[in-house]
């Protein structure tokens, strides 16, 4: 069985992360989500209990898929969950640049495979900060996150 580790903040879920895991579901027998607790990262929106209820929701129909927080470094996440493909998803030539550098640490660290997917050409402008940022001036962004995302990023900016 070949295990796989989609690791990324997800802060929030949008479109183009959903699209890696459900291609990533049809690849792998088990996909694991892992949510970055990253303590140094003071901008979060979401606490780590949103971010998985989000996943959770957005991801319910996908029986292979879970998603599960995590600190540290992601080689021993890796270990712990006897994984053993990385999953990292490329928007453009600057991903990678940056991609393959730690790809190559976490298999020096551990010996693991980093696979690439290449995002979907109608979500490689997406990210989750441009999206905080538009969202909180008041931008439509319905057609680019799932709806557990957008209602909460809703709850979020728009309570008075």
């Amino acid at each position: 069985m070949i295990h796989a580790v989609f690791p990324g903040s997800f802060d929030p879920l949008h479109n183009g992360h959903l699209d890696i895991i459900r291609r990533a579901s049809s690849l792998f027998e088990q996909v694991t989500v892992a949510v970055l607790n990253n303590s140094f990262k003071s901008t979060k929106l979401f606490s780590i209990e949103e971010r998985l209820n989000i996943l959770a929701e957005s991801t319910r129909d996908l029986v292979n898929v879970k998603a599960q927080a995590f600190e540290g470094l992601l080689v021993d996440f890796m270990r712990l969950q006897q994984a053993q493909v990385i999953l990292k998803s490329l928007r453009s030539s600057g991903d990678f640049d940056y991609e393959l550098h730690m790809a190559q640490m976490n298999h020096h660290m551990y010996p693991v495979e980093t696979v690439f997917m290449t995002t979907e050409a109608h979500w490689s402008f997406v990210s989750s900060s441009r999206l905080k940022e538009v969202t909180a001036l008041g931008a439509d962004i319905s057609q680019l996150v799932p709806s557990a995302s957008l209602q909460a990023l809703h709850r979020k900016f728009h309570t008075n």
